[in-house]
């Protein structure tokens, strides 16, 4: 009990000054109060606390003393723990117990402030039987065509109609139609070509890399890409086109191709394939700008933006891409075509004409 104030009169000098005061006023204590208050103020915290220390290695010295004894009696090896040793041996004590107890404490704040996660709701169960799923109308949603109408025509001397296959579908609002033109085969000798022609109301923000939508159409056709190349812009009558060297395959075969592709911008049609030559004649780029040039439009409809875009790109067509061809309408092409030949003049049979129309004089 005494012990306990003198300890909390010691964490409190100040309130002990007061209350040594406040006694002061009675008899003795008024008269030892001076001599208390001077021996109070020339108290050294720093020489208190070193013979403390003093203390404490006495205390050491005579603990350890009778060890000496027994040591020397049994003839034990020597064991040397020296003061400073033991203050570390204190110190570490001392510093284990602060770092415990700060956990200790940081711990159980953190258990009561945690609180423990809410269990997660079941979703439901959507009967697959019953239900169907929907799914947004996106890119790759799409209605096929049974009895497709053609768009568009091409004609090459490099391409053999007699293979041509046209497939068509179109979005289930109607706003974007495909039609994809195949002239042969990966593996037949002859050239192959495959275009896909898309008509987009508008365009697509979400463009694809170019290996990217290349990879994705081979798969479509039960192909793949073994190699593939940078692409490199060719000018057309429709403007720059993507192109690139790839090899191609079914599984059975590999082909060097050339693959490109040409996004929606000012004109409403976007288009994309490739092109494998003949055997014994490869493929290159000069004769696939002859191949996108004579694209023609045979039937827009009602989609007058891209009837106006198609007779605007009349004007970049590579003249030596031209060839003569039946017209729309399915006549014959005459001298008074743009595209047709020039008559021949028939001068020898028209002045034999005339020569035997002519009547003898009568004198």
């Amino acid at each position: 009990m005494v012990s306990g104030q003198l300890l909390s009169s010691l964490r409190d000098p100040a309130g002990l000054l007061r209350r040594l005061r406040a006694a002061g006023s009675a008899g003795p204590v008024r008269a030892a109060w001076p001599a208390l208050r001077a021996r109070l103020a020339g108290l050294d915290p720093a020489r208190a606390l070193i013979r403390f220390a003093d203390g404490v290695e006495v205390a050491f010295a005579a603990l350890f003393r009778p060890i000496a004894i027994l040591r020397r009696v049994l003839r034990l090896p020597a064991v040397r723990l020296t003061t400073g040793l033991a203050w570390r041996g204190l110190a570490a004590a001392a510093g284990i117990g602060l770092a415990a107890t700060l956990v200790t404490g940081l711990s159980s704040q953190s258990e009561a402030t945690i609180t423990p996660p809410a269990e997660p709701q079941p979703r439901p169960i959507r009967d697959v039987a019953q239900t169907a799923r929907t799914t947004p109308a996106g890119r790759d949603s799409w209605i096929e065509i049974s009895k497709p109408i053609a768009m568009f025509s091409l004609e090459s001397p490099d391409l053999d109609r007699a293979t041509m296959a046209l497939e068509a579908r179109r979005s289930p609002d109607g706003s974007r139609r495909e039609e994809l033109l195949t002239f042969g085969a990966l593996t037949d000798p002859k050239a192959h070509l495959a275009l896909r022609l898309t008509v987009e109301a508008a365009q697509d923000d979400l463009s694809q890399p170019f290996i990217v939508a290349l990879v994705r159409a081979a798969a479509a056709r039960a192909m793949s890409v073994q190699r593939s190349g940078l692409p490199a812009a060719i000018q057309t009558r429709f403007g720059p086109v993507e192109a690139a060297d790839a090899t191609l395959s079914d599984g059975h075969a590999s082909r060097a191709c050339i693959a490109f592709r040409m996004e929606s911008g000012a004109l409403p049609l976007a288009m994309s394939g490739w092109w494998c030559g003949a055997e014994g004649k490869p493929a290159d780029r000069r004769q696939l700008v002859c191949l996108i040039d004579r694209i023609d439009l045979l039937n827009a409809g009602e989609d007058r933006a891209l009837r106006t875009a198609f007779a605007r790109t009349e004007l970049s067509r590579q003249p030596g891409c031209v060839t003569p061809r039946l017209s729309a309408t399915g006549r014959k092409v005459s001298w008074l075509d743009a595209d047709g030949p020039t008559p021949a003049l028939r001068t020898k049979t028209a002045t034999a004409a005339v020569g035997g129309s002519r009547k003898p004089e009568k004198r």
